[in-house]
């Protein structure tokens, strides 16, 4: 055990399948993502609860081993590791506790998408970065959609809403799709492989083990250095899921590069 009470790190050779995967790996270029995201899995030493998460992102950031091996994507391309040890960290908490992909139903229902999975245009409009030409982009960046509350506030806080807005959102080279079919598998493939589930033994309903946490790391003066020095994008991200059962972290993080602007 670390020396401390503290939580200690160890790499693991563990590889997943949609970073393998070819067609994923076509949408990722597509979609300005490939050479950007970074997936790691560490095991640590010590029990986890939820409550400690604030210690156990600081111990994460501090540790040698995990300083000198985990990635960070530049917004250049490329990957290297993060070096430098944290000064302080922000953790926050990400439900995680819906488990179907019928949550993305109502896209159809409340006509932003096709019965055949075309995705409805609209007017082209540039906001925060991002060119604006259909509606469902359009539902997740502009106050001013009509849809733009077909989601609630708490629903777009899941981490399953997230990892959608991530792929329909890209890159900064990002050719978008005119169906909502590749971004729905895709969510689905990474959804799976990066969440522990488990059935409850009475109900028999399926129940997500994993904690998440979205995390940032500041230096000594106060400045965010991970996963970027500009962590407002909301392209910019680090997520930490935490497999309590098997004592392992995994690690999704991406950095928004390659723009044109």
């Amino acid at each position: 055990m670390a020396a401390g009470g503290k939580f200690g790190f160890q790499l693991l050779s563990r590889t997943f399948g949609f970073m393998e995967d070819r067609e994923i790996k076509d949408l990722f270029m597509k979609w300005g993502l490939q050479g950007y995201l970074s997936v790691q899995t560490y095991m640590f030493e010590k029990h986890f609860q939820a409550y400690q998460k604030d210690d156990f992102v600081l111990d994460f950031l501090r540790d040698p081993t995990v300083t000198s091996t985990l990635l960070m994507p530049s917004k250049r391309g490329g990957l290297s590791a993060v070096g430098s040890a944290a000064a302080s960290v922000t953790a926050k908490a990400v439900p995680c506790s819906i488990i179907s992909m019928d949550f993305f139903d109502r896209l159809r229902a409340d006509g932003l998408v096709h019965d055949d999975g075309r995705i409805c245009g609209c007017f082209d409009e540039y906001v925060e970065g991002f060119t604006i030409s259909d509606e469902i982009r359009k539902m997740l960046l502009m106050e001013e959609s009509d849809h733009y509350d077909l989601y609630s506030d708490e629903e777009k806080e899941q981490f399953l809403f997230l990892l959608f807005r991530h792929v329909v959102l890209g890159g900064g080279c990002c050719q978008y799709e005119d169906n909502v079919e590749p971004y729905l598998s895709t969510v689905k493939t990474i959804y799976k492989q990066l969440l522990s589930v488990q059935k409850d033994p009475t109900t028999k309903a399926l129940q997500v083990l994993s904690n998440v946490f979205r995390v940032t790391a500041l230096d000594e003066k106060g400045n965010t250095y991970y996963p970027s020095e500009d962590s407002d994008h909301p392209q910019n991200f680090s997520y930490l899921l935490v497999d309590p059962l098997k004592r392992h972290v995994t690690v999704l993080c991406h950095v928004y590069g390659g723009s044109p602007f």
